[in-house]
This record gives C-alpha cells, structure tokens and sequence, in this order.
C-alpha cells in the first residue's frame, strides 16, 4: 500500500479537529438550550406563584384595556410576579383575557392569577356616587354673599362645609409639581373646573380637592403646560394666573386668544394691564362692584395701579382658557372692550382707536 501523501494526512487532521470542534459546539449548545430551558421553566413557574399576601389594592381597568395592558398594571401594583412575555402568555393560558370587564376592583395581593381574573372578570358592585359640577370661572371662596364660588357649590351638591374646604385649599400645604408650586399659600386656579362623579362613602373635603387637583394635572399634562410655559418664558404657575384673566374676560372663544395676545404685549411693553377682574377678586368693598374709591385702592390686585401679573390666578380656568394663554394670538393689539351682547369684544392697537371702540361700544 502506498504511504499516505503528506496533504492527505493534513486533510484527516483537519477532518479530525473539525469533528471535534462541531462536537464541542454542539455540546456547548446543548447546554445552553438545556440551561436556557430549565430558567425559563423556574421563571415560569416563579410567575404562577402568588406574591406575598399584604394589603388590599384598589385596581382600576380603564375602557378600552387590552390585555397587555392588564397584566402591565396588575404587576406594577404587584399582584402578579411578571408582566412582558412572561406575563401574557399566563394571561392566554386561562383563555380569559377577553373576558376582563372595565371598572374598579378591589384586589388583594397574595392571590393567584385565577383567583383575580375571577374577580376582574365579574362585574363590579356599582358604587353610589354624587356628581359634582364646577363651572369654569369660579374662585374658591366668596367674597361678597350672592357670589357663587367652588366652596359654595361644593356645600350644595355635596353637603361637605364649605368653610373646611376653602381653608383646606388655602393652607399652603398643597402643591402640584411642576404647576402648582410647594409652599404657594393658595391653590386658586388649579381647582379643575368639570364634572365629576365621586364615591358617597367616605367623601371628605380633603378628597374632593385631591380629585380636583389630579384633574389638573391631567389636563396640564395633556396641554402641554410646562413646555408651553416654557417657551413663552414664563413658569406655569404664570400661565395659569393669565389663564385666570382670560377665562374671566372673555365670553366668546374667538375672543380668548386676541385677550392672550392683548396681555402677552402689555407685559412685553412694561405696561399695567388694567383687568378690572383683578381687583374684584380683592374688592375692597366686597359687592361685586368697583367705585372710584376701590380703583383707587393699593393692593396687588389692583392691575391699573401696578404692572406685572397679580399675585395669583384669580379663578380656575377651563381648557380652551389654559389653552389660550399657551398659544397667544400674534397681533398688535393693546386694547380691549365689550362691544355686543354675546359678550364679544373690540380690539385696538391705539388709545385713539380705543377710545373710539369705547363710546361705539358703550355710548
């Protein structure tokens, strides 16, 4: 037999080493999909499990919620170890992810996954609610008697005191970061002005302000209020007190963005704004009416007399309100009056012409 050729014997080698190579990842590989399994099998079996028993937890499943979106909150309440992929794949192993009915839930965490789908899956016991309706526009106290105000309406469809409430909001321990400053003394303005449906049992002053100002933030958030504010160099808490002017000057919503621009280059050009409302929200004869003597009055609410925004908002402002100081109208306009009896107003750019707009508008 002839010997072997020298490139022969190089090709077995290689032969050999590939084998063994093909083999040792091969093995490698086997362990990592045996390795792989088995955690995935403990991790698994790790999200069945129940978490610690605790407290109650009241879970909430918004209109719409898909079943991702389930899981997703159950685990961030933690009521269930593992939310992703984990997660829903446990959901569908029930076969009831389609079953889950929106409504608010008392939950209690240490429970099995099944155990909870049976309460999400029932319909939830109604809860008696009241409804309370703010209208935009309204301030938290009166200050004259016939003067209808948040406190006020907060008395008469809820039956809570209406002088608890308006020293509540005006304790200065309120705030709603990055809106409503700490340590501000009032929460006037961040009231948000809707209607609301509250749970009878339990409802206390205190509750209903909490639900008010997480409105706002809502609203705030959704508008945009910190970047809006932020690009008109302003700080939100001074966009709500313009808002505040607007939603009480303004009657027609064409009209709320002319007011917005009319402020916006008042302030740009150092001058008073004039806004009567300011002053009656610190009437110095509180009825509801100015003389020459209240005009007259120094007080920080006095915008004939000083230049600049008041102290605070002087009423809780609506959207549209909110939505027209963030996005002024770009006009030369300085001056403003009531002209119609849909409560429209005259603009103009000059004291002359305003003048004029007056003795049209006003005889």
């Amino acid at each position: 037999m002839d010997e072997p050729t020298p490139d022969r014997a190089s090709r077995r080698t290689d032969d050999r080493r590939g084998r063994r190579a093909s083999l040792i990842v091969a093995l490698v590989l086997f362990c990592l999909v045996a390795g792989g399994l088995a955690w995935a099998g403990n991790y698994y079996r790790t999200c069945k499990t129940p978490p610690a028993s605790g407290s109650a937890v009241t879970f909430e499943v918004p209109e719409g919620a898909s079943g991702e979106d389930v899981v997703t909150a159950l685990a961030a309440q933690g009521l269930i170890r593992c939310d992703g992929f984990v997660g829903n794949l446990l959901l569908r192993g029930t076969g009831q992810a389609t079953e889950i009915i929106a409504g608010t839930y008392e939950l209690q965490t240490g429970a099995t996954l099944d155990e909870i789908l049976a309460i999400l899956t029932t319909p939830p016991v109604k809860v008696p609610t009241v409804r309370l309706t703010v209208p935009e526009g309204l301030r938290i106290r009166s200050t004259y008697p016939d003067e209808r105000s948040i406190s006020s309406v907060v008395k008469d469809r809820l039956g809570l005191s209406a002088k608890t409430f308006a020293q509540l909001t005006e304790s200065g321990k309120y705030s709603l970061p990055p809106y409503l400053p700490g340590g501000t003394p009032t929460a006037e303005g961040f009231l948000f002005p809707k209607s609301y449906d509250l749970a009878k049992k339990g409802l206390t002053e205190r509750a209903v302000i909490d639900r008010m100002l997480q409105q706002f933030q809502i609203e705030a958030e959704g508008l945009d209020l910190l970047g809006g504010a932020k690009k008109l160099g302003l700080t939100p808490y001074e966009v709500v007190i313009v808002a505040s002017m607007i939603e009480k000057e303004a009657k027609v919503k064409e009209d709320r963005p002319l007011i917005a621009g009319v402020i916006y280059n008042r302030l740009a050009q150092g001058m008073s704004l004039g806004i009567d409302a300011t002053l009656l929200y610190d009437d110095p004869t509180p009825d509801g009416q100015l003389t020459d003597p209240d005009l007259a009055t120094d007080t920080p609410y006095n915008t004939r007399m000083h230049t600049g925004l008041p102290p605070t908002p002087i009423a809780s402002p609506g959207a549209a309100s909110l939505d027209a100081a963030l996005h002024p109208a770009e006009t030369p306009y300085l001056y403003y009056v009531l002209c119609g009896a849909d409560g429209s107003h005259r603009f103009a750019e000059t004291y002359a012409e305003h003048i004029r707009n007056v003795q049209a508008c006003l005889g």
